[in-house]
């Protein structure tokens, strides 16, 4: 069985490409962060997925990128953004990334991912990165998976050996309801998901960011009633 490292972050995402890659036949070896984000309840989240899916090994890294910030996600000096409707969201017209951006945050995050991958002999490895619900960020779009493959090649034994490592990123090309119904066709549990990146200290979701919305939105298209959202909407 070939080995894969995941990227769980604990969304609703991350825990469509575990059923995936699941799916697909890997033993899966589930990878977290603890970095200093507003929302690291997503972390608890990470774990019920990887319980119930089931994983081979599951790590939480931690590191603080708030000690810079720069991100309304690892900064309490800037204020989520709220109340902004799916399209706008959506808007890959965008010239710049959003201050809900994280700078460098998925380079940073593949790298601990070839480190893992390469001590335990794997060769794949999977992310949840998508270009159609488009949040704006430069570190989810195929040119830098691309680009960070062939990186990851040069800087590891794989350059040497005459291999290279996959990055798969089966969501990329998916809007959210087709990625929602293909984690309900796989059995996910998205009960156990968690999206907002500015929960209550209770950890309900806030149901107003643009992480909210674009999940309920989501669901809405899918047909399918959010067993998150449901409640508070």
């Amino acid at each position: 069985m070939r080995k894969a490292v995941i990227l769980l972050s604990g969304g609703l995402d991350s825990a469509t490409i575990l059923a995936v890659a699941k799916n697909d036949g890997f033993e899966c070896y589930a990878m977290s962060f603890s970095y200093g984000q507003r929302h690291k309840i997503e972390l608890l989240s990470a774990g019920k997925t990887a319980g119930r899916i089931g994983v081979a090994e599951h790590v939480t890294v931690e590191f603080d990128l708030s000690k810079w910030g720069g991100s309304a996600l690892t900064s309490k000096d800037i204020a989520v953004p709220k109340n902004a409707a799916a399209h706008e969201i959506n808007d890959s017209s965008a010239i710049t990334a959003p201050i809900t951006y994280v700078p460098a945050r998925n380079t940073i995050f593949l790298s601990f991912a070839v480190a893992w991958a390469e001590t335990i002999g794997a060769k794949d490895i999977f992310i949840g990165v998508n270009s159609v619900d488009y949040s704006g960020y430069p570190d989810c779009r195929p040119e830098f998976i691309a680009s960070f493959a062939e990186s990851a090649r040069l800087g590891t034994r794989a350059a040497d050996e005459g291999w290279r490592f996959e990055i798969h990123a089966p969501l990329q090309n998916l809007d959210k309801a087709d990625i929602i119904r293909l984690g309900m066709s796989l059995g996910v549990d998205y009960s156990l998901t968690h999206s907002c990146y500015d929960p209550a200290p209770s950890g309900a979701p806030c149901g107003k960011c643009d992480s909210c919305v674009l999940r309920a939105n989501g669901f809405a298209e899918a047909g399918i009633s959010d067993p998150v959202l449901a409640d508070i909407r």
